[in-house]
């Protein structure tokens, strides 16, 4: 009798971008943290220092901004789907585009595929131009090149550090 081996999912390395403006956010992307960590599909490899940076869109409280490095077996959808369920546990209301939040998980990286979809865009949309994404990511990932070759070390050099103060060395 032939037995089909069944074969667990292989891990794909994914960077996380975190932000928060509203309701503590030091402890909103503290618990997120936690959530990730437990969350299924799940292993939390790295988490960077938090900074602090000026909100980009309608005036609003200053963001704290960070990343996390994990390794997951779930397809990239289905990530979205866990970061989107995080959001909302702690809150999250999209009523304005760019506008203040308790919680923003946004995935920065799957592996090196490059996805657009309705639902998702990755590499994110927005990472290279903005300093904010990238210090953190470089913090827990120095040597990571982009799929499309540019390294962080350049994207730092690009955007420079205005409007942006490191909090932390260590996130938990």
């Amino acid at each position: 009798m032939n037995k089909i081996a069944s074969q667990a999912p292989t891990p794909n390395t994914a960077y996380i971008g975190l932000g928060s403006n509203l309701a503590s956010p030091m402890q909103q992307l503290t618990e997120a943290c936690k959530a990730i960590r437990h969350s299924e599909g799940i292993t939390l490899e790295a988490i960077s220092p938090w900074y602090q940076s000026v909100a980009v869109g309608p005036e609003q409280p200053d963001y704290i901004n960070g990343a996390v490095k994990i390794t997951t077996t779930l397809e990239p959808e289905a990530l979205l789907d866990t970061l989107q369920a995080i959001e909302l546990a702690h809150g999250r209301e999209r009523k304005i585009h760019w506008g203040p939040r308790t919680l923003d998980l946004d995935i920065l990286l799957y592996g090196d595929q490059q996805i657009n979809t309705d639902r998702l865009t990755v590499p994110h949309a927005y990472m290279c131009e903005r300093n904010f994404v990238v210090y953190p990511l470089a913090d827990i990932a120095p040597n990571l090149t982009l799929p499309n070759g540019t390294t962080l070390t350049q994207l730092k050099l690009n955007l420079g550090e205005a409007g942006l103060r490191k909090l932390t060395k260590s996130a938990i």
